[in-house]
């Protein structure tokens, strides 16, 4: 997806983009000489939003791609996804008709994305000169972050353990001169016994992952991400078409991987931490169990409803951890609830929060960089559905079983942050089912585009 981008000094072996409308249709066919205008009609382009037609080279003139406008504003990002996805493949380059040439690089790069790391026949992609080295600079954090974010949730799982997560975190940590620390072991089940008791079934042993960069004297920025590498449901076992997307189970943990490689790169002005709980739901005979009661890092008792809600156990005592340090906001970023998808599909994920400033600069920003997201409320009165008269709290609703499923998942997270000055839940599906316009079909970045123009505009002041 970063290799869609090309740098001035790239070849000159080109093909012109040339945005128009319906009505300059004629007048810029004209401009194009002899044979353009029956080559145009031959192809039947009107100049329709996302319309394309190649006109080819001619003595004195080089190949042009007519891209079509339509009547109303044009979409910049959308229309630069249309020519990665739907031209010939060639190297291309906006020459007119588009003022937003951020948006219309940005648009080509993410939808020229394909995970071909274990394929050996890998097929050629369009690649997009920009000769402005601003739009290069805007661009380059965005996609790293997004780039990462989609390969992570895309590994295979027996190449992306908990081992494995932690390694690629040390490495764009260290990149970028930051730190990480890995607790496991004794210290693991000693100071963080839900991370524990989730992993400890697996062969691949669960840890913490704590990295840290940036200016202490800065304001805190915390993202905790969900690091189950693998989901299989434990002994409240899934079925088997349940399984087949277990892999994005840490796509929290990839998308706040991906947000800090953005805001490390454009050296934002924070003192940012990333806590990620990684463990694999495994079966074994050392499994938790239904109806077990485990004590937390913050003290609290949870009782067991389902060993399937294992995301929001690992997520309570990274939260703990991380709230003990007052950040000044805190973002947890999880594929938490399958109630998420049923209510607002795989590409609207909901957000959570008691903030309603941040709440409404999330909603603006998300709507600004074209990165959707919809507030839900954290609706007190269900807190009950997750009440338990063995322990402080149940995993699972107990009341009206179904109920709810990622509101009373988000106030079950609720409970384990008190001293942060702001904190904000993703519910993230964190895949995309079908590829269209600027998503390939696979793992997805959602939200963190969004967020990263929120931090940009928050503490770039």
């Amino acid at each position: 997806m970063q290799n869609a981008i090309l740098p001035p000094s790239a070849n000159d072996d080109t093909v012109a983009v040339v945005a128009v409308s319906t009505v300059q249709l004629a007048d810029r066919v004209k401009q194009l000489g002899d044979g353009a205008e029956d080559w145009v009609a031959l192809n039947g382009f009107n100049a329709a939003e996302g319309m394309l037609c190649l006109v080819p080279s001619t003595q004195g003139r080089k190949a042009v791609l007519l891209l079509g406008l339509g009547d109303a504003e044009p979409n910049a990002m959308h229309l630069g996804a249309s020519v990665a996805r739907n031209a010939p493949v060639a190297t291309y380059e906006l020459e007119s008709g588009i003022e937003d040439a951020v948006s219309f690089a940005l648009g080509f790069a993410l939808a020229s994305y394909r995970f071909s790391s274990y394929q050996q026949n890998k097929k050629p992609a369009s690649q997009l000169k920009v000769s402005e080295g601003s739009v290069q600079e805007a661009l380059a954090p965005i996609l790293s972050g997004v780039q990462i974010a989609r390969d992570l949730i895309n590994a295979p799982a027996n190449d992306m353990g908990p081992a494995e997560l932690a390694d690629e975190a040390k490495v764009l940590f260290t990149n970028h001169g930051g730190s990480i620390e890995v607790t496991e072991g004794k210290q693991l089940e000693e100071g963080f016994p839900l991370i524990h008791a989730v992993g400890k079934a697996s062969d691949r042993a669960p840890r913490l992952i704590d990295a840290r960069w940036g200016d202490e004297s800065h304001p805190k920025v915390t993202l905790v991400g969900k690091g189950v590498v693998f989901d299989s449901g434990g002994l409240n076992i899934k079925p088997a078409n349940g399984m087949l997307l277990m892999k994005k189970d840490m796509g929290g943990a990839a998308n706040v991987l991906g947000l800090a490689a953005m805001i490390m790169a454009a050296k934002l002005p924070i003192r940012l931490r990333v806590l990620i709980p990684a463990v694999e739901n495994a079966i074994s005979g050392s499994s938790f169990r239904p109806s077990d009661v485990l004590r937390s890092r913050k003290g609290l008792t949870v009782e067991v409803g389902n060993t399937d809600a294992e995301g929001r156990l690992v997520l309570a005592d990274a939260l703990t951890y991380a709230d003990d340090e007052k950040p000044e906001l805190l973002i947890d970023m999880a594929t938490l609830t399958g109630a998420a998808r049923v209510a607002l599909g795989p590409d609207l994920p909901p957000y959570y929060t008691d903030d309603e400033e941040l709440a409404e600069t999330i909603a603006v920003h998300g709507e600004a960089v074209q990165d959707p997201l919809w507030r839900m409320p954290l609706w007190k009165p269900y807190r009950e559905y997750i009440g338990s008269k063995t322990a402080d709290i149940c995993n699972m609703n107990t009341i009206g079983s179904g109920f709810a499923g990622s509101m009373t998942a988000a106030l079950f997270l609720q409970e384990f942050v008190e001293n942060s000055e702001s904190w904000v839940h993703f519910d993230i599906y964190g895949w995309t089912p079908m590829e269209k316009d600027i998503k390939a079909q696979g793992g997805e970045a959602q939200g963190i585009r969004a967020l990263f123009d929120m931090l940009q505009a928050r503490f770039s002041q």
